[in-house]
């Protein structure tokens, strides 16, 4: 078998420049402790968009409720956003390739799972029936197949896996070599693993169920920014009737980060999620949550009513909640980016 490699920023360069999908309604969020060389690679795929960086650690002033020094940093970007759809990378993310070797547009093909309604109510054997060359199967029901609108497009990786530290340990030199042409929708129900490293969503919908969480310095925990926002999301989508698709697009993971670092920061997370897993699953949210803020809101009141016999740190990500939700309502009103701007001049 041929070595998997990422695609070079020639190929890339090399791709025909169709015309661009949601230029003005998408912002790109990537979070960053390096320099932005990778970016080089990407520009045919991102050079129409506005892209936001969070430069993890220089802020300064530490905003209340915010993460700090963690990948999680980026939902500050969300917070800002005055776009309808947001795509998140890492920057030790690089351009895939596809099984014939051309370079995979990744954020392409978010757009197309954005845009094509979700199925979690039935599952259907061929996957994606809205995909081309697909369709609902026979025994599909009729009244299920108008679908419902997708909130959440959940990319993948090839080369190194997203795993836990006690995986790493184990499996230091396993690599992701398949290429799965498929997406399907998470069905109702049913929890995931969500990583932030290749993800987009419809930011009006689900937007301010995007908290990555109390994360990194200063907190008792690590690495589970993105598996936080994950379930908080899926479980209000799922309250909701909002879809969460997952499988395509790959993007290439160039670096593994250290299994024993990563211990540190996840290891309380490894016993917490035990319990933390099925309150998620028991989660029954109430039908006067009719939008995304009372679903949040609705969700820290359970946090800290069911999770504050887990750790205390518990009681203090319940109230950063309500502080994020806060905050956004206050960032996303109608007039605030007129406002914002006012004060900036």
């Amino acid at each position: 078998m041929a070595p998997l490699e990422c695609a070079t920023a020639a190929e890339t360069a090399a791709v025909p420049k169709g015309a661009p999908q949601l230029k003005d309604e998408l912002d790109i969020v990537i979070p960053t402790i390096r320099n932005l060389d990778f970016l080089e690679m990407w520009r045919p795929f991102f050079e129409p968009y506005h892209l936001i960086i969070v430069q993890d650690g220089f802020w300064g002033l530490r905003p209340l409720a915010f993460p700090f020094k963690d990948s999680a940093c980026r939902c500050f970007g969300y917070m800002v956003s005055k776009k309808k759809y947001i795509f998140t990378i890492d920057d030790d993310c690089f351009v895939a390739k596809d099984p014939s070797g051309k370079p995979h547009n990744a954020l392409e093909q978010h757009i197309k799972n954005l845009l094509s309604p979700s199925t979690p109510f039935f599952f259907n054997t061929l996957y994606d029936p809205f995909r081309e060359g697909a369709d609902f199967v026979r025994g599909y029901p009729f009244s299920l197949r108008e679908g419902v609108p997708t909130a959440v497009s959940h990319g993948l990786w090839l080369n190194i896996p997203d795993y836990d530290a006690p995986t790493q340990l184990v499996k230091p030199l396993e690599k992701n070599t398949r290429f799965v042409d498929m997406v399907l929708t998470i069905p109702k129900g049913t929890l995931f693993p969500m990583c932030g490293m290749n993800l987009a969503f419809d930011r009006e919908l689900i937007g301010p169920a995007m908290y990555f969480g109390l994360m990194g310095d200063g907190q008792p925990i690590g690495r589970y920014d993105d598996m936080w926002a994950g379930w908080c999301t899926k479980v209000i989508c799922d309250h909701l009737g909002l879809g969460v698709k997952t499988g395509l697009p790959y993007i290439f993971h160039s670096k593994a980060s250290n299994p024993f670092v990563n211990l540190k920061k996840e290891y309380k997370g490894i016993f917490w999620q035990e319990e933390i897993i099925p309150f998620f699953q028991a989660v029954s949210l109430p039908k006067e949550c009719t939008n995304v803020q009372k679903c949040y809101i609705e969700l820290s009141k359970l946090v800290k009513e069911k999770l504050s016999k887990v750790d205390p740190y518990f009681d203090n990500l319940a109230d950063a909640m309500v502080t994020w939700i806060e905050a956004w309502d206050e960032l996303n009103q109608p007039g605030a980016s007129a406002e914002a701007d006012g004060k900036a001049k």
